[in-house]
């Protein structure tokens, strides 16, 4: 049995030994219990999931020194970083309570029983309901907003899904401690607690993909991980869905005029969006395209001036430390690579790393170039005219992101970068950078493989989407209908006989919650 261990990246050394991982029959266990708490979780209905994230929202804020002190001792990633991450966490929380209250996301829809020119029709009635439990995966370098109490975890609690979470070795304590706080709201609102349950160890997270009483898996994680998943999944006699986030280049474009014009703004929002948390986004920027000349060289330059006195920045674990030496190694050790910027860590304890910054001509670029690096690394691809660009965009890898820095003069251009780009990136992103996701209902967090295996966000209202299944009830007994189909439902917007009919009680103001 592989013990829990919490380990401080900054020094290496053990914080504490949390005993063993989690045995096969305490997976056991926890995926029955949460089988078990499915049908109190669903009737408590939309108003009382609502009520209960608004109190999980006040718990964690109540909370909040304590869980952002444990998480910086666990990850590195500094105070001001979790503060940022627990306020995010909290907010999605308060959010998908808010849309509970809209109810839009059910989709209820209501045909009449009647003629029709297809003939007679009978009632029928639709909405999305709740898929079962839903495993999730803690991700090591998000250990609230993409972890324990992170949007999965949210999301799947709104739809009316138990949550099995398989804890990230990263963060061990901070996990047990926002587990504790999440268990504290479901005693509170009279759930079962077999509606959140947590689990340790990578047998565990193996064991829970495969269970029965699991019915789709939250993952956030590496593309090999992910791979993994899917296989264990895919020999189930009941294949479920995985939703992945993987791994994502993230590209970044920027043209002649625009380096011309702001090319030191951009080289500095460049540096700071790669470097951002020791380079460990999932949005980090790994590959720029830069033209060739004057203007191309001062932006290069200029990045490489913003390095210089970087420090070496705190990565979250030992396997991510190695994996980015690896990778540095190989990148610069590449045909025709030049390093624009390298710095020397020059200390032994902890997981450290420096920036890494290197340049290739765009003809010159390979596969493991096109690879998501996972760290403070990132790969200027240089272009000698715009029809070298086109080409080689055209080949690269789906990505989460994708990124365009031009001037009004470059419309046509930048319409035919945004052509190719579209087809491989769920959010394209113009004279900003990609670090940084919001939280809202325009946003799409995914994109093609191998960034996700699927079309759905993981970030934003419809996230929720992922944890329900439609039903159709026909001619049922209005007695036997969700409240949200019977005749008398005004509170949400409904499709009947064709036509959207919006809610006629809609709220005037948006439920906050009053912590107290």
């Amino acid at each position: 049995m592989v013990e829990v261990k919490s380990i401080n990246p900054r020094t290496g050394m053990m914080l504490r030994n949390l005993g063993d991982g989690s045995t096969a029959c305490d997976v056991d266990a926890a995926c029955c219990s949460a089988a078990a708490a499915a049908t109190a979780l669903e009737a408590l209905g939309r108003s009382g999931r609502a009520s209960m994230l608004r109190m999980m929202a006040c718990k964690f804020e109540s909370r909040r020194a304590e869980v952002i002190g444990i998480a910086d001792q666990e990850t590195g990633l500094g105070i001001e970083r979790l503060n940022g991450e627990l306020s995010r966490t909290t907010f999605q929380m308060r959010l998908f309570a808010d849309v509970l209250d809209d109810g839009s996301y059910l989709e209820a829809a209501i045909d009449h029983a009647g003629e029709t020119a297809l003939g007679p029709r009978p009632d029928l009635r639709r909405m999305l309901v709740p898929i079962g439990p839903v495993a999730v995966f803690g991700a090591s370098n998000f250990p609230l907003a993409f972890s324990t109490p992170g949007g999965d975890t949210v999301s799947a609690l709104a739809a009316g899904s138990p949550v099995l979470i398989k804890a990230h070795d990263s963060h061990p304590s901070t996990s047990n401690l926002c587990a504790e706080l999440l268990r504290g709201v479901i005693r509170d609102v009279g759930l079962p607690d077999g509606t959140v349950g947590l689990l340790h160890g990578q047998a565990a997270g193996a064991q829970l993909v495969t269970h029965p009483a699991v019915k789709a898996v939250g993952f956030t994680g590496s593309s090999t991980a992910g791979r993994a998943l899917l296989d264990l999944i895919g020999r189930r006699p009941d294949p479920i869905p995985l939703y992945g986030e993987l791994a994502s280049l993230n590209p970044v474009v920027v043209t002649e005029r625009a380096a011309k014009r702001r090319g030191s703004s951009i080289a500095l929002g460049l540096t700071t969006s790669f470097t951002a948390s020791g380079g460990q986004m999932c949005t980090k920027p790994g590959l720029i395209f830069i033209p060739v000349g004057d203007a191309g060289d001062d932006t290069v330059a200029q990045m490489r001036e913003h390095l210089r006195d970087a420090p070496p920045f705190v990565l979250l674990n030992e396997r991510i430390r190695d994996s980015f030496a690896a990778d540095a190694g190989a990148l610069r050790s590449g045909r025709s690579v030049t390093v624009v910027h390298a710095g020397d860590v020059g200390m032994t304890d902890g997981f450290y790393a420096t920036a890494l910054l290197l340049e290739v001509a765009v003809a010159e670029l390979n596969a493991e170039a096109c690879e998501e690096h996972f760290g403070p690394v990132a790969i200027i691809a240089r272009y000698r005219d715009e029809g070298e660009l086109l080409d080689r965009l055209g080949t690269l890898p789906g990505s989460l992101t994708a990124t365009i820095h031009s001037e009004p003069a470059d419309a046509e251009f930048a319409q035919a970068i945004t052509a190719l780009l579209r087809q491989r990136a769920g959010r394209l992103v113009y004279d900003e950078y990609p670090t940084g996701v919001a939280v809202s209902w325009a946003q799409h967090h995914g994109g093609p493989w191998p960034s996700t295996n699927t079309t759905h966000t993981s970030v934003g209202p419809t996230a929720i989407r992922r944890f329900l299944r439609p039903l159709t009830w026909q001619n049922s007994p209005e007695r036997l209908l969700p409240l949200e189909l019977r005749e008398d439902c005004v509170e949400i917007p409904r499709r009947i006989d064709g036509q959207l009919r919006l809610a006629s009680t809609r709220p005037g103001v948006i439920h906050h919650s009053v912590c107290t």
